[in-house]
């Protein structure tokens, strides 16, 4: 029998990894948009039934750098396969839940697969050729976001067609079969860095997460100014600053804060963070928006699957612009790529704002979100990986995801607030609430347009020159950080 060539055998461990990731992508959205089914099927409260949302994500936040820099200690391999593994118990037991309880430790559970894309980052890195990881990665990142639109797309259909419970069995075959491949595909990694994680960063890094996140996800219903939010929020800055402190004095640290100061590493941070508050609120408020009665004088009183195609141009263009992302970025470079992606979610965003009267106006702004996401998220993700050690990829990586993920439970948080600040007698938001809240977002991603300035320029001889990826699926999200109030 011929022995795979090293083309195939990349392209085998590429569509490996991307099964892991679209399965851990999907589990992030497909519940996003049947929240009041899980609340009626489950027999719980609208509050409750939110943390089924909150606790994935605050699990996911805490695991994703942990398992990062695991996988840079043991190997990425083991700890690519042990994250699949935990995506598909987590989803076996949600899928058997007979309570809201067990449907939220069992996405606990889930949430320590968050680690699958910095480990996925890090098999590229090392079974891939230089010249063709930036491409890979990107189309990983790509795939990511992907996947994520599609939940949102899909959750409807496969909740009308079949029933809730299988939008966990489904992701629960993809993660299954994605681990066994992986096991016996993807080759043996050896340790990059020989030693151990000190388990008090590990715990500082996880309490301040979870203070902010819930502070932030709560806030809308609390109130900013209530002293739980306060309370929390207060918590979260000392704590931030006792782990940093901790990770500058430990001589194992979880993050290593020289490679954070590393230009490419914090503007690449201050980037993601931005674009997270507009990217992830817009995945959680453009269906609710064409939710909304026509009588309300607004909106288009869609279902969830109508809803739910409306984000389908998003899916597409996201896809396609994962395809191109890495050529673009060897003709021109990572920086000048993300200003382009930046500047033409902006130009989606400004059509929410503007003219969002019929239907094709929203395609029309979806289409361009996608593109224009699609494009700085490849890019930003190879920036990342192109500028750590190798023996740091994990850990970097993971940490732009989690930092990805505050942005977009800042701009939920945000966008909830401003969207229910002014309610119509009917109880639902009225038209300025959208309108100020989309102008917001726009903001954001202005801001983030400047911090690309801040960027590194390429050098001549940088890792820049790469092509784009050797095979055909080239295509993040991370998850919906909260459930918008209505």
């Amino acid at each position: 029998m011929p022995q795979p060539t090293a083309r195939t055998r990349h392209q085998f461990v590429f569509a490996v990894l991307a099964v892991g990731i679209l399965a851990f992508s999907l589990l992030q959205s497909l519940l996003t948009p049947v929240l009041v089914t899980l609340q009626e099927e489950l027999h719980t409260s609208r509050s409750t039934v939110t943390w089924v949302l909150t606790a994935y994500l605050l699990s996911a936040s805490v695991f994703t750098p942990i398992m990062g820099r695991v996988g840079d200690i043991l190997g990425k391999k083991p700890v690519f396969v042990a994250a699949l593994v935990a995506l598909s118990l987590g989803a076996l037991l949600a899928a058997l839940a007979w309570n809201v309880a067990v449907l939220i430790a069992a996405r606990v559970i889930q949430g320590v697969g968050g680690g699958v894309l910095p480990l996925a980052f890090g098999v590229l890195r090392d079974e891939f050729p230089p010249e063709k990881v930036s491409g890979a990665v990107g189309a990983i990142a790509s795939l990511t976001a992907v996947g994520a639109g599609t939940g949102v797309v899909l959750a409807g259909p496969i909740v009308n067609t079949l029933d809730y419970h299988w939008l966990f069995w489904i992701p629960m075959a993809l993660t299954a079969v994605a681990a066994v491949a992986a096991h016996l595909v993807i080759p043996k990694s050896s340790p990059r860095t020989p030693g151990r994680i000190s388990p008090l960063p590990a715990l500082l890094l996880s309490a301040w997460l979870v203070a902010l996140l819930v502070a932030l996800s709560r806030a809308p219903s609390w109130g900013w100014a209530s002293g739980k939010t306060i309370g929390l929020l207060v918590c979260a800055v000392v704590v931030a600053a006792s782990w940093v402190h901790v990770e500058k004095r430990s001589a194992a640290p979880l993050v290593d804060m020289q490679m954070m100061r590393l230009p490419a590493v914090w503007t690449n941070n201050l980037v993601g963070l931005l674009m997270g508050v507009s990217m992830y609120a817009l995945f959680a408020f453009v269906p609710q928006f064409v939710q909304t009665p026509r009588s309300s004088g607004y909106g288009f009183g869609a279902g969830v699957t109508q809803s739910g195609l409306i984000l389908l141009p998003l899916t597409v263009m996201m896809f396609l612009s994962g395809m191109v992302s890495g050529g673009m970025t060897a003709r021109i470079g990572g920086r000048a790529v993300i200003a382009c992606g930046l500047l033409t979610s902006l130009l989606a965003v400004a059509v929410l704002t503007f003219a969002h009267s019929e239907k094709w106006e929203l395609y029309v702004a979806t289409g361009l979100l996608g593109g224009g996401f699609g494009l700085a998220f490849a890019a930003m993700s190879s920036l990342i990986v192109g500028a750590v050690p190798p023996d740091q990829t994990g850990v970097a990586s993971g940490m732009n995801t989690n930092i990805r993920t505050v942005g977009g439970s800042i701009g939920a948080a945000l966008m909830t607030s401003v969207v229910t600040t002014d309610l119509a007698p009917t109880g639902l938001p009225r038209e300025s609430g959208y309108t100020h809240g989309f102008g917001m977002l726009g903001g954001a991603l202005l801001i983030a347009v400047l911090a690309v300035l801040l960027m590194p320029r390429p050098s001549r001889n940088s890792g820049t020159r790469v092509s784009a990826p050797p095979f055909s699926p080239p295509v993040e999200a991370a998850p919906a950080p909260t459930t918008p109030a209505s």
